[in-house]
């Protein structure tokens, strides 16, 4: 038998990867096609899923796309809240979260997120091998089409096959640009040259070229030897995690339907021939198992011919599966709980304290400081940014409790544009007679309401308060001499 029959034979084991040959060759799957309550549903999950993908860039919050990372102007737009580069320190906040999500969902449901809501999954099952399906028929004509010699007719159903996973990743890479540069401006340049914006062209190529490789050839690949959260599953679920599994207790022993003394599985190997990892669920919880449910309906579909009851194979946790009591509260579930909400009020306390304005106050590059004929000086450079979408006219303070200082720089309002930043220098100055030593000094942004927006702190330095006198005492001395005869 040839190496080729051989793989298409083969049965699914623990010890290897079904996707693999013996001679380490590439195994391909065609899973077949299944019907029932979880396809159904997982179908209308990713439907909204990619229209929730296509549409974000369209729906305009507060005169911006629902979200718009314009890393070209270093603002962040978020369903309608506008954050500047100053406010990535909340992205701790919002990649922590999602950690701790995954987490809680996974030892609450395995690995839901996978077979349901993975842009992985939900691409490839339901967009392109749909194309597949619809090209090149079913599983076993496919199987056929593979086996098949190369033909005029079989090159042309590759080509056109081939043609369209392109167009549509061409799409998705358009899309995901359209997140950081906006529909319009993506639009504009689409109509220039590709050397105008040569960047976002070899962006877009290489994006393309990426999910064209992943999802017409790669594909389940990802989900084995790269993805590193089938290798978390182990650590982070319990016997009591929701997972996908066969009730060894009611289906073996295996056998035909009707002979006697067997168990519910008559070994028909359909939930074999629609795992899209191409695994035996029979096996036992498997590192390949994304949690899509295709061989509960399968299994279900065939319990419905032969008079059994469904859920043979279905969702329940390893104690479910045998006959113990599954636990929904555990220690690990509420460790997860317990982070995910501290996590969470923390970002929306952090949220709740981001302001319409920003300010940064930093110390002029030269001399620490300057000492004048009155008295002593520091220079800062202060920078406004306005993070809302209309101008707005702003006042600096500067003072420090128990001091009197003069300023300069800001003694008139200052409008900054919607969107835009206002860069200016500002002079403090005390006296000689006021200066005790350095001190810390306040800065604070007001708005046309005089409503103080933000407060900033700098340090007004200089040298000690006897330094400064022997300074201004040898000034004296010097300028007395320069008037005797």
């Amino acid at each position: 038998m040839s190496t080729s029959a051989q793989s298409r034979k083969r049965r699914p084991t623990r010890e290897t990867v079904t996707t693999i040959n013996d001679d380490g060759s590439r195994f391909f799957l065609h899973p077949a096609d299944v019907r029932g309550r979880y396809t159904i549903w997982r179908r209308v999950v990713a439907v909204l899923l990619i229209a929730v993908y296509a549409l974000l860039p369209w729906i305009p919050i507060n005169g911006y796309p629902a979200i718009f990372l314009d890393v070209l102007e270093r603002r962040f737009h978020i369903f309608g809240l506008t954050f500047a580069a100053q406010d990535l320190w909340l992205a701790f906040f919002f990649i922590t979260g999602l950690g701790f999500s995954l987490f809680f969902i996974t030892a609450l449901f395995g690995r839901l997120w996978c077979g349901w809501a993975c842009p992985q999954t939900v691409f490839l099952e339901h967009v392109y091998r749909r194309i597949e399906r619809w090209i090149d028929g079913d599983a076993p004509a496919r199987k056929r089409l593979d086996a098949q010699e190369w033909t005029e007719a079989k090159a042309a159903r590759r080509v056109f096959k081939h043609v369209i996973f392109l167009l549509v990743s061409l799409a998705i890479a358009h899309l995901f640009l359209a997140y950081f540069i906006s529909i319009p401006q993506l639009y504009q340049w689409m109509l220039s040259g590709p050397l105008e914006h040569w960047g976002a062209f070899v962006f877009v190529i290489a994006a393309t070229a990426i999910l064209y490789f992943n999802f017409s050839w790669f594909r389940e690949q990802l989900c084995l030897v790269i993805c590193p959260y089938g290798r978390l599953q182990s650590a982070l679920i319990d016997d009591d995690s929701l997972v996908i599994g066969y009730d060894e207790n009611r289906g073996e022993p295996r056998g035909p339907a009707k002979q006697e003394g067997i168990g519910d599985c008559i070994d028909c190997q359909r939930c074999v021939q629609v795992c899209p990892t191409g695994i035996d669920i029979r096996q036992g919880l498997q590192i390949e198992c994304i949690g899509c449910a295709n061989c509960i309906d399968a299994c279900d579909a065939i319990m419905d011919k032969v008079g059994r009851p469904r859920g043979l194979v279905r969702y329940d946790s390893l104690n479910g599966l045998a006959a113990k009591k599954r636990r929904i509260l555990r220690p690990r579930l509420a460790l997860y709980g317990v982070l995910l909400l501290l996590g969470a009020c923390a970002m929306t306390y952090a949220i709740s304290q981001l302001r319409p304005a920003n300010m940064n106050v930093v110390r002029m590059a030269g001399v620490p400081y300057v000492i004048t004929d009155t008295g002593l000086r520091n220079q800062y450079m202060v920078r406004l940014i306005n993070k809302t979408n209309e101008p707005e006219t702003y006042r600096v303070e500067a003072g420090a409790p128990g001091q009197t200082v003069d300023m300069q720089g800001f003694t008139e309002p200052v409008t900054v544009p919607p969107m835009g930043e206002e860069v200016r220098p500002l002079v403090v100055s005390v006296t000689k007679e006021n200066y005790t030593g350095k001190f810390p000094l306040e800065v604070r942004l007001l708005d046309s309401n005089d409503k103080v927006l933000i407060e900033r702190e700098a340090e007004f330095i200089g040298p000690t308060p006897a330094n400064l006198e022997r300074h201004f005492n040898k000034l004296a001395e010097k300028a007395g001499e320069a008037t005797q005869p």
